[in-house]
Parts: C-alpha cells; sequence; structure tokens
C-alpha cells in the first residue's frame, strides 16, 4: 500500500476530484495555500493498493495542467536597492506536485 499527497492548482481541483470518482478512487482533499505565490491549492491525500498508484499518477498527470501567470515580486523595503519599481514577471504556476509514500500500516476503525 502506497500513500499519495497530490498538490494541485484550485482551478484543476474540481475536475480531478470527479476523475478520482469516476475511477473510485477515494481521496480526502484538504484547501492548502502555496508559499511562493500565496495562491489557492488542493491537497489530495489518497492511500491506494501498490497495483493501482500508475492508474492515480495517470489521473493527475493528466487533469493538472501548468499555466503562465504574470505576478508582482513583493517589494523590497531595502534602501540599498535604487529605488527601482517591481514589473510583473512572467512564472509557471499549476501542474501537480506529488509524493508517493510507502505505508507500513493501514487500519480501518
Amino acid at each position: 500500500m502506497k500513500m499519495i499527497f497530490a498538490i494541485v492548482q484550485d482551478k484543476d481541483s474540481n475536475r480531478l476530484s470527479a476523475e478520482f470518482v469516476d475511477a473510485n478512487i477515494q481521496a480526502t482533499k484538504l484547501s492548502t495555500t502555496g508559499g511562493f505565490l500565496k495562491a489557492g491549492n488542493t491537497t489530495f491525500i489518497i492511500g491506494i493498493a501498490d497495483e493501482r498508484v500508475d492508474e492515480v499518477l495517470k489521473i493527475i498527470k493528466e487533469t493538472s495542467h501548468i499555466r503562465e501567470q504574470f505576478m508582482t515580486p513583493p517589494v523590497s523595503l531595502d534602501n540599498t536597492v535604487g529605488g527601482e519599481s517591481t514589473y510583473p514577471v512572467e512564472v509557471q504556476v499549476g501542474g501537480a506536485t506529488v509524493f508517493v509514500l510507502p505505508v507500513e500500516q493501514f487500519h480501518r476503525f
């Protein structure tokens, strides 16, 4: 058995959740916030049999999309910077960050 933690952008979470339901994959869905853009994410926690791990990863990969987004870097309060203004920069967001961990024991009460 494996434990899968999948962190996806909120824009992909409803579709991914529906795909899990269609595939009879039970998942716990948590609202989370990313540290870099301070944007909403969703973290799915999935306990799954070893032989279904590739199926789960395929669903996550097909459902979670990378997007381009503009962000404005935080304004520096450091006076040594020279007072330069900050301009929006394009960054990649989305996709999925997935951790697959072995499960030593599983209990359902």
